[in-house]
């Protein structure tokens, strides 16, 4: 878990800068590739979007004001983690995003979307309207043509993020890896069936999907599938930057990867199954070619599906339980775990050391749908 990995990487960090002597345990299935990465969970399949803008939506307030939050927190989480990046590609892939619909239904939705998202206070700023045009903006389609040449003309709105882009999930997870390594951080293979069997005096939940059987949370998995595709001598070159549509009210997105783009992502209430339809990858890669005819010429180098840990409202479970003092959740992020992770282990870091947690986060409290 990509939420895991922070969380235990920032608070053995914070602990050993505090002086507290202490140690830091991973809980994980015996299920990790090489080198340790975990290859089991959403993260392992995800696109690795930070998207708050591009992912908002009028009256999820409380989810925007996160992800927003903890988008302003990815830079400097960046700079921290890279001294322990793998030799090879960058963790961060991508620096900007597009957003743009290919029908009139579509566009409506999409203006009203980002209409909305642009009257938001920025949750670090306090003050309305604290979103500016290096977050959000309009743009033409001369100008989407000039940024991003091989996409076809079928935009009827467009906008552009410049803080947003995207992260390699998979260099990400190695880079975390090897720094909990260097903080010291131990593992212990296998399955756990039960918190009452972990022996530790703080336990970070962060179980993804797995959560709500140790929880009782109201957690459900929702099944995405993703494409990833490999450039070919003489094919179109990917994107520069993150491209997401709407197609025929079907969301898309295509993530430019080194030597390569990730499509996806298709969403099905299906339960624990994990198997890729013929009738999702058709979808995807239909959607595709509206949009960037080239990816024809790709490679298709795997299909995969994963489970995003969804809750009722789109929010995560953030914070102490409040029936067990040593209990804080992490978990039920959803389709925005890595968009989060910043923000998340931030909170953590602060209730494990019994200080504030990022104001955004108190929406997310374990309670809430208790407290009515």
């Amino acid at each position: 878990s990509v939420i895991g990995l922070a969380c235990a990487w920032s608070t053995a960090r914070s602990l050993a800068r505090s002086g507290t002597a202490a140690e830091v345990v991973i809980h994980e299935p015996d299920d990790s590739g090489p080198d340790g990465v975990p290859t089991s969970g959403a993260a392992w399949v995800a696109g690795g979007m930070l998207a708050p803008f591009s992912e908002a939506w009028p009256g999820e307030e409380a989810a925007f004001a996160l992800g927003v939050d903890s988008l302003r927190r990815w830079p400097g989480f960046l700079r921290e983690l890279e001294p322990h990046r793998p030799p090879g590609p960058p963790i961060r892939t991508a620096a900007h995003t597009h957003m743009l619909a290919v029908d009139d239904a579509d566009a409506r939705d999409l203006d009203m979307a980002m209409a909305w998202a642009a009257r938001q206070p920025d949750p670090g700023s306090g003050s309305a309207p604290g979103i500016t045009a290096a977050d959000l903006r309009r743009v033409t389609r001369r100008e989407l043509r000039a940024a991003e040449p091989s996409l076809a003309r079928v935009a009827r709105t467009a906008y552009r993020m410049d803080s947003e882009g995207a992260v390699d999930n998979r260099v990400l997870l190695a880079a975390l890896t090897r720094a909990c390594r260097a903080e010291g951080v131990r593992w212990e293979r296998g399955r756990v069936v039960s918190l009452d069997h972990v022996e530790a005096d703080r336990v970070v939940l962060a179980a993804g999907a797995g959560s709500a059987d140790l929880s009782g949370l109201p957690i459900r998995p929702v099944k995405g599938e993703v494409l990833r595709l490999r450039t070919r001598p003489g094919c179109q070159d990917p994107p520069a930057g993150v491209v997401r549509a709407l197609v025929r009210g079907r969301p898309l997105y295509l993530v430019p990867r080194e030597g390569g783009l990730v499509v996806g992502a298709t969403q099905y209430e299906h339960g624990d199954d994990r198997q890729v339809t013929v009738a999702g990858v058709r979808d995807l890669l239909a959607d595709a070619e509206t949009v960037f005819p080239g990816v024809g010429e790709y490679e298709l180098a795997e299909i995969i599906a994963g489970l995003r840990p969804m809750s009722p409202d789109n929010l995560p479970f953030l914070g102490p339980d409040p029936a067990d003092p040593r209990l804080v959740h992490a978990t039920g992020h959803g389709r925005n775990g890595i968009a989060l992770t910043p923000v998340t282990a931030a909170a953590v870091v602060a209730l494990v050391l019994g200080l504030p947690p990022p104001a955004a986060a108190l929406a997310a409290a374990p309670d809430r749908f208790a407290r009515g």
